[in-house]
């Protein structure tokens, strides 16, 4: 399986990525820090809250990137579950009482003490250590590769999805904006085009996070 996310969002990780995932009849999973909506963050503009609604309409998942996008390393247990809540609440009272799934760790940071926190309040958690899940892998620090300008030329990504298919394994990307010109952490629309094609010519399932995880653990594979 391919599971596609986008954190922080930026207003293009919407509004060119989600034309590019209808096309191909795909579903993401969005990462929210509602802490930054409607603001800029590394120069860019955040997602309004009307972006939020339509993703959430059009079926794409909604998970959890704590209120204020921290490193779970700068926040104590408390704090961090404090955030999390906070983060909920926005959530819940925009979207209708939605209850995210899953987890993106801001920045990649797993604390350690963290986990147990994100353990009583997700299914799932995305970290950014490269790689396939297949296997044993942890829940709660899920591997995945960065669908960012930065990290892109150092993936052969027909290597990776071949060895997701012949593992019968799990392969999340993560990105941030989308455009012909991306920071550092983005990328270009025909790199999103790409790994959905090469990831459907070899007939693996693109699916969100949260449902990805489902069907992992109905194959009893963690």
């Amino acid at each position: 399986m391919l599971s596609v996310s986008f954190d922080d969002i930026p207003v293009s990780a919407w509004t060119e990525a989600g034309p590019i995932l209808a096309e191909h009849g795909v579903k993401a999973t969005y990462y929210v820090a509602g802490g930054l909506s409607g603001r800029r963050n590394l120069g860019l503009p955040q997602f309004t809250t009307e972006h939020l609604q339509a993703l959430c309409a059009a079926g794409h998942e909604v998970g959890c990137h704590t209120f204020e996008h921290v490193s779970t390393l700068a926040l104590s247990p408390t704090d961090l579950r404090a955030s999390l809540e906070r983060n909920a609440a926005w959530i819940a009272d925009r979207l209708d009482g939605y209850r995210m799934q899953t987890f993106a760790y801001p920045y990649g940071d797993c604390a350690l003490a963290a986990k147990k926190v994100i353990d009583a309040s997700f299914t799932c958690a995305r970290g950014t250590l490269d790689g396939v899940n297949a296997g044993r892998s942890d829940r709660l620090n899920l591997r995945a590769i960065g669908l960012e300008s930065r990290r892109l030329p150092s993936y052969d990504l027909e290597a990776l999805l071949a060895q997701t298919r012949a593992r019968r394994g799990w392969l999340i990307a993560y990105g941030h904006d989308v455009g012909d010109r991306p920071t550092p952490y983005g990328c270009r629309p025909l790199d999103l085009n790409r790994l959905i094609t090469l990831a459907k010519a070899i007939d693996l399932d693109i699916l969100p996070v949260a449902a990805a995880w489902q069907r992992m653990v109905a194959r009893d594979q963690f």
